[in-house]
């Protein structure tokens, strides 16, 4: 997992791991009609859009999020694939010239174990997914591509791809009795 205090201010993660300048909070309030939608939506969901700390915050919570559902999309495509894609060898050199109640055990041991695993990583997830912390992260991250995207329509001089990740299907609600993690401070040391 990436370090908060070790990425510069101004700078974030994106799904790839590149860093990107962000947009200040300045390029968005120029334009009138992304103001409007930042306070608007801000309003909805309890964040100050133009707040470039906040919006800082936001982004690396949501970069460390991803970072972590990566890692255990990497963890369930292993199995699956030596379960899966590895039990066709040994079906075509082995198994196809055993006994039918051999083949019939290897293809039920198969089957669960492909079950299993993906059960378990799935359940592991789906904690994640219930977060309604996080889920408030990904709805503010959504809203807050919607605002860029608007200021970007408007003239602002915003790339296209900003803010560089993609949606989550599971940021369509807000939760307001979710609490907040509160932005840390950085070393003024820097």
């Amino acid at each position: 997992m990436g370090d908060y205090q070790a990425l510069e201010f101004g700078k974030f993660v994106d799904d790839q791991g590149t860093v990107h300048e962000m947009v200040s909070s300045s390029v968005i309030a120029a334009v009138p009609a992304a103001k409007a939608a930042a306070e608007r939506f801000g309003g909805e969901v309890r964040f100050d859009f133009l707040d470039d700390r906040a919006v800082h915050w936001m982004l690396f919570q949501r970069r460390e999020e991803t970072e972590k559902a990566s890692l255990q999309g990497c963890l369930l495509v292993i199995p699956i694939f030596i379960f899966g894609f590895g039990a066709w060898p040994f079906w075509d050199l082995v198994a196809s010239q055993k006994s039918q109640r051999f083949q019939i055990a290897f293809i039920v041991v198969d089957a669960i174990l492909l079950l299993t695993i993906s059960a378990l990583l799935f359940l592991r997830r789906l904690r994640d997914l219930r977060d309604k912390t996080l889920r408030n992260t990904r709805c503010r991250a959504r809203l807050y591509r919607k605002i860029t995207g608007i200021a970007r329509r408007g003239g602002a001089d915003i790339p296209r791809l900003y803010p560089y990740y993609g949606m989550y299907a599971t940021s369509q609600k807000f939760f307001p009795e979710a609490p907040d993690r509160p932005v840390p401070e950085r070393d003024q040391a820097r």
